[in-house]
């Protein structure tokens, strides 16, 4: 059976070629895009299961591919940075990024980070059961469905998943090394900024509700109160 297909966009030949050797060896088909014109093609035309995407890219960068690309598309995306520079990062997270990677990377950080993403990206419930209900707020597992006062919230896939981990860990403190481990399914590779980022998504989506929220403890991580 053949593998997921992922999409690489990157104007640097050579990098596409060794994320390619290393992904091909894993079993997943790929294809590649050197601007971010044709990589908005190749999402339309695809239909990639995951896309590793460049900041730096000519025609159109890659903040605006992953803003173009989340009006019509929810895949999972990690963006590579030439930058060890917090900016780029909260900015393509704020975006709608999944995870990101800060060239020069090595590539089976790279391998690893598409397996734990796409683990996490099945569709699949992570738990049977019925629905959970705190106060005003129900999330459902089976139908990925989040209400807060009876409204149905849209969710990223990765702010689903935080949220239901936070919410079957109610009144746990649980690092942000944990949540790294937890959700996005790998080791703490020192970029907590990725939970951090997503926690204040949830807390804009969860304002709504007048009895759960998501609390800060300082210096140790978050916990689900309600």
């Amino acid at each position: 059976m053949a593998g997921e297909l992922i999409l690489l966009v990157d104007d640097e030949p050579n990098i596409v070629d060794l994320a390619r050797m290393y992904l091909e060896r894993e079993g997943y088909r790929v294809e590649a895009a050197f601007d971010g014109a044709q990589a908005l093609l190749q999402v339309d035309a695809l239909q990639p299961a995951l896309m590793v995407l460049d900041i730096m890219l000519p025609e159109m960068d890659g903040f605006e591919v992953c803003r173009q690309v989340r009006i019509a598309s929810d895949i999972p995306i990690i963006m590579l940075t030439a930058r060890d520079d917090d900016i780029d990062k909260i900015v393509g997270l704020e975006l709608g990024a999944d995870d990101y990677l800060t060239k020069p990377f090595n590539p089976r950080e790279l391998v690893a980070r598409v397996k734990a993403i796409l683990r996490r990206s099945d569709g699949a419930p992570r738990k049977d059961g019925a629905p959970i209900h705190i106060g005003d707020v129900s999330i459902d597992a089976a139908s990925r469905e989040l209400r807060v006062a009876g409204e149905v919230v849209p969710l990223r896939t990765k702010e689903f998943d935080l949220l239901l981990t936070l919410i079957e860990n109610r009144g746990i403190v649980l690092s942000r090394e944990q949540l790294l481990n937890m959700v996005w399914g790998y080791d703490f590779y020192g970029q907590t900024r990725t939970v951090d980022v997503h926690v204040a998504h949830l807390r804009k989506h969860l304002g709504n509700s007048q009895e759960v929220q998501i609390e800060t403890v300082t210096g140790v991580g978050y916990k689900l109160v309600g």
